[in-house]
């Protein structure tokens, strides 16, 4: 049995001072570009819409301050990164927010309305926008990475689901003030579609600490038959490999070091290569999987699969497939880092989860963003950087004012090289998912 040396694991939560600090301090940004506001309107304006019987059924009043409004004012707040609610009082008071046009308004009304409006009204708005921007990736036209291209022809999707702890509160209020020290904000899990890189479903939980196996049931009952779904090992439960075989549901994840086994047969065996069918478990969780060793600059990775067929998911693609996981991460990334779901502006439990389902909505108008744009290049999703689209749209809204442009997917794609919106390739410290595909080309020593 080949071993797997690891350093020792660094925590998950990577507090992000820096940002808390910067929206904190920072001068107010300048108003979003018109056509910038009217993507977002287009996507989300609709679903907010939709929502508004809801809101009526739950017995609230329309205020001044009612759901289409605080959707605009809090998508405002997150896409120009205002550092509080002050600001965005002041602001909103000089400005036309998407939608919305200026308004007088008191910060004391917009904490409360943080507070009070129920943040599951953003989460309905976020669940209305997800369909439709699935569909909206499918009438799209561009390459899809070799890996992701073979399964999307072979799986009803292909998925991963992770888990992410939100950063510290730093705002000490109300219940906060009597506290040691700042509590974490909670927790969030996604199944990203490594496809579309959009989420199917997203889950939060007010605990911090809440181990990732919580959430199999919720996962369950979303995933359908003739899906593959990519996890870490965090995910590894033997009674859920059984019933995830059993619903018909494909799923790759990393082997832990100290996985006992019993070997049946070797499928591959080389030098660097094992693939390997193996028992694991015992009684009721005894089952039959594969599991894959290659070994890569000396290290050995170790993969398993309940597809037992190597000819259905040939022995490279396993490893391919797994390397794939990492978009959510890069999901994360852009929602923690870039639009900044690592500074709260209210400790209340309310406006946490407001911010997260709003963040996310944000995340997807920039994904259908970038997609525009890997479509006018003609290049995969892979080869266009989220964050330089994003931070790009500084340069459209100055040509947009110089009548240079009026169209921002066009001015992007013009200007991919200059502005960095197409990546640069660097020489890589972690193995490529691609080196693994010409094996399939070139065969495997088979014992």
């Amino acid at each position: 049995m080949s071993q797997e040396t690891q350093p020792r694991k660094k925590s998950s939560v990577r507090h992000t001072r820096a940002i808390q600090q910067n929206r904190s301090k920072h001068p107010i940004t300048a108003p979003t570009d018109q056509e910038v506001r009217e993507r977002i309107q287009e996507i989300v304006h609709p679903a907010t819409l939709g929502q508004v019987s809801y809101f009526h059924r739950l017995g609230l009043r329309e205020r001044s301050l009612g759901l289409v409004v605080m959707v605009a004012f809090v998508l405002e707040m997150i896409w120009r990164q205002i550092g509080g609610v002050n600001e965005l009082a002041r602001i909103v008071q000089e400005e036309a927010v998407l939608w919305e046009q200026p308004r007088k308004v008191s910060q004391q009304a917009l904490s409360q309305r943080l507070t009070s409006l129920p943040a599951d009204l953003f989460l309905k708005v976020l669940q209305s926008v997800l369909p439709e921007m699935q569909a909206r990736w499918f009438q799209r036209e561009r390459p899809l990475s070799d890996e992701l291209l073979w399964a999307a022809e072979r799986y009803r999707a292909v998925l991963s689901v992770d888990g992410s702890t939100l950063d510290a509160l730093v705002r000490k209020i109300g219940l906060l003030q009597d506290m040691p020290e700042n509590p974490l904000a909670g927790r969030m899990a996604a199944l990203l579609n490594l496809c579309t890189r959009l989420p199917e479903k997203i889950w939060y939980e007010s605990d911090p600490k809440a181990h990732d196996q919580r959430l199999w049931g919720d996962i369950l009952s979303v995933l359908k038959a003739g899906s593959l779904l990519i996890f870490d090992k965090g995910y590894i439960n033997f009674t859920i490999f059984n019933q995830l075989t059993q619903a018909k549901i494909k799923f790759i994840t990393r082997a832990k070091t100290n996985l006992v086994y019993h070997l049946e047969r070797a499928i591959v065996q080389s030098a660097s290569v094992h693939d390997y069918l193996v028992w694991i478990g015992k009684d009721e969780t005894r089952q039959k999987i594969r599991l894959i060793e290659i070994q890569y600059r000396g290290k050995w990775y170790r993969y398993m699969t309940n597809e037992l067929d190597d000819k259905k998911l040939p022995t490279a693609y396993v490893v391919a497939l797994y390397w794939q996981r990492w978009r959510i991460e890069d999901a994360y990334n852009i929602v923690k880092r870039l639009l900044g779901l690592a500074y709260f502006w209210c400790g209340a439990q309310n406006a946490i989860e407001m911010q997260v389902w709003s963040t996310w909505l944000l995340y997807v108008v920039l994904i259908d963003l970038t997609d525009a744009v890997a479509e006018a290049l003609s290049k995969p999703f892979s080869a266009i950087s989220i964050e330089m689209v994003y931070r790009s749209l500084y340069f459209f809204t100055n040509a947009r004012q110089r009548g240079e442009t009026d169209d921002v997917v066009t001015f992007l794609a013009n200007k991919a090289n200059l502005l960095g919106i197409l990546k640069r390739k660097h020489k890589e410290e972690n193995p490529s998912p691609l080196i693994f595909i010409p094996m399939l080309l070139t065969g495997f020593s088979n014992p």
